[in-house]
């Protein structure tokens, strides 16, 4: 079963920038995502939502390989199997992109859009739809970014030990950032 996780940032970058980083370690293989999606408020107050994949491209290419093997198959009963399997290549990769722009996979896009309404201006979320993750490295990689958990279906135990690693992002070091109080005169 996946989890879902809405993290919310002070700066409209951050949100690409933890992506980009969990895309990298997708290909390690430290976090399996289903689905990923950034939202962006910008300064005028309207939400721009950057899907990671692309749906379109997706649906063609499932739909011309499906369309090319039934093309073959009709081909082969008027006999022209080359012929069936361009034109339900075709066909199919066009109905594919078709159903690719409509449907709705992963995280309801709905859900997305009614919680980036609810963003202040100049920040952004990103969605995550984890499949499996490798808790403990994944934590340690997304340590440098400072956010803050807006949903979650993660345990509390989980959850706390997320924002506990997305606080500690830009935490002062114990005497960092302290000015010494000068003596009254």
């Amino acid at each position: 079963m996946s989890e879902l996780v809405v993290v919310g940032f002070d700066n409209p970058n951050d949100a690409d920038r933890v992506l980009t980083e969990l895309t990298r370690m997708q290909k390690e293989y430290l976090i399996d995502l289903e689905d990923a999606v950034v939202a962006i408020r910008g300064s005028d107050g309207a939400v721009r939502i950057k899907q990671s994949m692309n749906l379109v491209r997706l649906g063609a290419a499932s739909g011309g390989l499906s369309g090319a093997m039934w093309g073959s198959l009709i081909g082969l009963l008027f006999l022209n199997p080359l012929a069936g399997l361009a034109i339900g290549g075709a066909v199919g990769a066009g109905s594919g992109a078709l159903s690719g722009s409509l449907i709705d996979y992963g995280i309801n896009d709905e859900f997305i859009r009614s919680l980036g309404e609810t963003l202040k201006p100049d920040t952004s979320a990103l969605f995550l739809l984890i499949r499996k993750s490798q808790p403990e490295k994944v934590l340690a990689e997304l340590s440098g970014f400072k956010g803050r958990i807006i949903r979650s279906s993660l345990s509390p135990e989980q959850e706390a030990k997320l924002q506990d690693a997305l606080s500690k992002a830009h935490a002062p070091s114990p005497g960092e950032g302290v000015a010494a109080a000068a003596p009254a005169a």
